[in-house]
């Protein structure tokens, strides 16, 4: 493929999640969501900002598919909100929900877009952790399957690509933390690590009963996919030795061993089982058999690395913290890793033998300091160059003859960024919040000439 090219098949896409953009909390018979009510706890969320309006896509989403036939995507990923669907978490569905996401649907494909549904991007429904705690409790992943018969069998004929969940260790390790105040949804202070795991555990039976959901009640052929974000171990140096450091540091780097690696083999990585001990999560007979469903392909969220080095350490590896003055986009978190696309493609197919699950980068984007000047534009080049470079390293993964399919930028629009708010924005579209006008970013039309020439400009 010479001069960055791309596959001709290949998908350019974007993507957004309900809460952080819809608004209409109180519409159409939506019950609240635990970050509804996180939101709106004092002290939670950066100016005590909410998602009760946040992009009004509820309301604007016909003027939000314009701006993608604008942008030039024939894709769009973007997720269902349980609590519109089953605003209660079970029992009751409430069609006027149903029908908002028909709505939806039927616009993109009436404009040759094709619709990826996530079916739970983190806004849970508040009944449930009334009820029984959310995900502390096994019957949320048993919930959580009936509320996917539902949303599958009402929509499955308009909606053939699904995603179970979105990024597990989020909702479940940074909103479960031992013995202190987490800093995500829903807020829940646990005793142990061992309670923090059994949350992942729970969601990952959630995503392998979901699965078997939507293969039970899907009307047509569809694809099924898990949106992961495993945590990406990138080799200090291309050098044998540095390469095998980095295999072996991936099944203990963040939640991977105990969350991507059974999703995607059918047991815990033993490394991560011998280190929590007694710490590790209940795991019933049967659990493992449900959790690892055969998937369609995999959804890969990334937006930066951990460094490691060979070591002569019992590991074999170390993790390498970062320099001070290492460049970082506008999260503390987001620092500058170009190549963690391309390593974590490779993982899945190598480091975990998956070769056979072709990929889709689900998410991949940036937070700017995006500032409107005197022209009303936003002149986001930093964005540019973050995208230019990440996708520069998907390339060099199908080059290589790694199976990535796809690429969806995040976000389609600024919107509400979960604890800071509306003060971190990372939409290829600007949003002024006061009066919704949306602006087009300079990253916007650089975005669309790659997908006129398929390749990166």
């Amino acid at each position: 493929m010479v001069n960055n090219q791309f596959p001709p098949d290949f998908i350019w896409g974007a993507a957004t999640a309900s809460y952080q953009i819809e608004g209409a909390v109180g519409e159409g018979g939506r019950l609240p969501s635990v970050w509804d009510t996180f939101s709106a706890t004092p002290g939670r969320v950066l100016n005590g900002d909410t998602g009760e309006n946040a992009c009004d896509h509820y309301h604007l989403y016909e003027t939000d598919i314009q701006l993608m036939l604008e942008l030039g995507i024939k894709h769009y990923r973007f997720s269902i909100a349980w609590p519109r669907i089953i605003p209660n978490g079970r029992g009751a569905v409430n069609q006027a929900g149903i029908d908002f996401y028909k709505r939806l649907v039927d616009s993109l494909l009436n404009h040759g877009i094709t619709p990826h549904a996530t079916l739970f991007h983190w806004d849970s429904p508040q009944a449930l952790e009334d009820l029984y705690g959310s995900w502390r409790s096994r019957e949320m992943a048993q919930d959580f399957a009936d509320y996917v018969a539902v949303v599958v069998s009402q929509l499955g004929d308009q909606i053939t690509h699904w995603m179970t969940i979105n990024e597990i260790p989020c909702f479940t390790h940074l909103g479960y933390q031992v013995n202190t105040v987490p800093p995500h949804a829903p807020g829940t202070i646990v005793s142990r690590p061992k309670e923090v795991w059994q949350t992942s555990h729970h969601a990952l039976l959630a995503h392998g009963l979901g699965v078997q959901a939507i293969r039970a009640n899907s009307p047509v052929p569809c694809t099924i996919s898990l949106v992961d974000n495993c945590a990406v171990t990138v080799p200090i140096a291309e050098t044998p030795e540095h390469i095998l450091a980095a295999k072996k540091a991936f099944h203990l780097c963040g939640q991977n061993g105990g969350i991507t690696v059974p999703a995607l083999t059918g047991s815990y990585s033993p490394a991560l089982l011998e280190l929590l001990g007694n710490e590790a999560p209940d795991i019933l007979p049967g659990d493992l058999e449900i959790i690892h469903q055969p998937l369609d392909q995999l959804g890969l969220n990334i937006y930066s690395a951990t460094y490691v080095r060979a070591s002569d350490n019992q590991m074999g590896f170390e993790f390498l913290g970062l320099p001070k003055g290492y460049p970082r986009m506008n999260m503390p978190w987001l620092n500058i890793v170009p190549e963690c696309i391309y390593w974590g493609i490779r993982h899945i197919s190598e480091t975990l033998n998956r070769a056979d699950l072709p990929i889709l980068i689900t998410e991949s984007g940036c937070a700017a300091e995006d500032e409107l000047n005197q022209k009303v534009e936003v002149i986001d080049t930093d964005r540019i160059m973050y995208l230019r470079q990440h996708f520069n390293s998907a390339h060099r993964a199908i080059a290589e003859g790694y199976p990535l399919k796809g690429y969806f930028v995040w976000s389609l629009m600024d919107n509400f960024e979960w604890a800071w708010g509306y003060q971190r924005r990372f939409g290829l579209i600007y949003v002024d919040y006061p009066t919704q006008k949306r602006i087009p970013k300079a990253s916007f039309q650089w975005y669309a000439e790659c997908i006129r020439q398929n390749r990166v400009v």
